[in-house]
């Protein structure tokens, strides 16, 4: 009898992008993580997954016995010169793989690299202030609440909020940068 196979986190790759937007079509029907209201399709999600690996920021998957349990990336928080050190994260998980560490593996790798390339704070933008998923698990990563944009978008017949949470990277703002 053979063991299942762990979970592995690893850099995304072209041939993960149905996978992709089939978790991320989910999370926009079904859920509040995303103010998406309309699934964006395969082209779309192959042209945001080009642009943020092209852009030198990382982007990742995490997988178990060769299936896509959910992805992760970070990009710019915001275009402005001054915002350079800061960069913003996304994590996103399969509906069925939810409770099973994956989002943590995913959000821990992404903190490690982030930290390792220079960024000094990671902004993570919630939907919906009753994702008690999603700001428990910034917070189980050392992220503090840093405020809540009150019934900023209208989704599924309600107001949702944005919760934003940062967490420091490195020495964060400790020391000028090096950038």
């Amino acid at each position: 009898m053979s063991t299942p196979s762990a979970l592995t986190v690893r850099p995304v790759r072209d041939a993960d992008v149905p996978a992709i937007a089939t978790i991320y079509a989910h999370a926009v029907l079904h859920g509040t993580a995303s103010f998406e209201v309309d699934p964006p399709d395969l082209a779309e999600m192959s042209r945001r997954m080009r642009a943020i690996v092209d852009g030198g920021f990382p982007y990742l998957v995490a997988e178990k016995d060769g299936r896509v349990l959910g992805y992760a990336y970070a990009g710019l928080y915001r275009t402005r010169p001054a915002y350079r050190n800061s960069i913003e994260n996304s994590v996103y998980v399969g509906q069925d793989a939810h409770r099973l560490g994956v989002g943590r593996a995913l959000l821990g790798e992404l903190i490690e690299i982030a930290t390792r390339a220079g960024f000094r704070q990671m902004i993570a933008v919630i939907g919906d202030s009753g994702n008690a998923g999603s700001i428990g698990l910034h917070r189980a990563l050392g992220f503090t609440f840093s405020g809540t944009i009150h019934s900023v978008g209208y989704k599924h017949g309600r107001w949702l909020d944005s919760v934003i949470m940062q967490r420091a990277l490195g020495p964060g703002d400790g020391s000028p940068p090096d950038r």
